[in-house]
């Protein structure tokens, strides 16, 4: 698959009237499209006005989204990126925000990571004038990860594994309160098994009550899925490589709650990361890997927007672009980003280091 072949399908993937059939995806720094004339999408760069890293990103619409990231950082745009608000927690400068799920440009919950009570939730409803903290936890032993949400009342968080099973956490009044679900319904988690708190993917859901999360670190990468929001959950093996504390599963997507994309690999930069990424056509049950993976490790991935087939992976060399769901990726910028997000009305972003936030145009 060419570039320009990339090009072309993305731009029709983002042109297509809504409820269209799967189309293509849309690619960074592309040339221009023979089949509309036009200059077909690619990212630009938004300034955002810091350098810390952003590894949390959660898009409301084209206009509208939100990053959060080191040093307690938390910023907001509602015109596109033209400019942001800092609209960072009081006192949070210590803080390391990995994830944040916002609900509108107005309400918003985020989640710092670490050991011990570094791990917290805050939620604003003023869009970030005031937080109020709703979780702090106080288990030495756990480090939350990753947060998602299946409406705006409902949600999980999840953390490494405490006593041998990955904790998850649940909200039912949208983030304002949460408790300890039951240990009982989670596998037993492999020896030096935890997820990646990397780009606030390692958790997701899709419709009322579906729900997954990924491993890696232990003798296999893994998917878990939970169709009963969190009680229960099953456990899958990925083709993707583990066996390390820094290979594995970094990030899932689920375009439905049958369809998901898992991609990942070794983060450090001097290790190779083979078959980086695999998909699953049974919720998460099996996996297949890409017939043509990535080149390289991958913390990011998101469906686009009214396609069937379309999605995009970045990671910290570049973003790739799938248009046969997942089966086979093509480069299509070599930017460094850490997470990606898109929106019902084609608004997508990608945001990762030295304060790096793009949209897609």
């Amino acid at each position: 698959m060419s570039v320009g072949v990339c090009a072309a399908a993305l731009a029709a993937a983002l042109t297509a009237p809504a409820g269209a059939a799967p189309a293509g995806a849309a690619p960074a720094g592309a040339a221009p499209s023979s089949t509309t004339g036009k200059q077909t999408p690619h990212w630009q760069l938004k300034d955002s006005g810091t350098d810390v890293r952003f590894r949390g990103l959660s898009a409301v619409s084209r206009h509208a989204a939100w990053v959060a990231g080191s040093k307690g950082t938390v910023l907001r745009t509602a015109d596109g990126g033209a400019h942001w608000r800092n609209v960072s927690p009081p006192g949070a400068a210590d803080l390391e925000f990995r994830d944040i799920e916002a609900f509108d440009g107005r309400r918003a919950v985020v989640l710092a990571i670490g050991e011990g009570e570094a791990s917290r939730v805050l939620r604003t409803d003023d869009g970030g004038a005031t937080w109020t903290e709703s979780f702090r936890n106080t288990d030495a032993k756990a480090f939350y990860d990753c947060l998602a949400f299946f409406d705006r009342r409902h949600g999980l968080a999840m953390s490494d594994p405490v006593d041998g099973t990955f904790r998850i956490l649940s909200t039912s009044d949208g983030g304002r309160s949460w408790k300890v679900l039951p240990g009982a319904g989670m596998p037993a988690a492999q020896d030096g098994e935890a997820g990646f708190a990397a780009g606030g993917q390692c958790l997701v859901t899709s419709g009322p009550r579906d729900a997954w999360l990924a491993t890696g670190g232990g003798a296999h990468a893994r998917v878990l899925h939970s169709a009963d929001r969190g009680l229960t959950w099953t456990a899958a093996d990925t083709p993707i490589p583990a066996g390390d504390p820094a290979r594995g599963v970094f990030a899932l997507a689920f375009r439905d709650r049958t369809h998901g994309i898992a991609v990942g690999g070794d983060y450090r930069a001097d290790q190779a990361s083979p078959r980086a990424a695999a998909v699953s056509g049974d919720a998460g049950r099996t996996w297949t890997t890409a017939a043509q993976p990535p080149p390289a490790y991958r913390s990011g991935v998101t469906w686009l927007p009214h396609t069937g087939s379309a999605a995009l992976a970045v990671g910290p060399t570049g973003t790739d672009l799938t248009t046969d769901g997942g089966r086979t990726w093509k480069t299509v910028d070599t930017g460094s980003y850490d997470t990606v997000d898109c929106t019902p009305d084609r608004g997508c972003w990608a945001s990762g280091e030295k304060g790096r936030v793009a949209r897609l145009e």
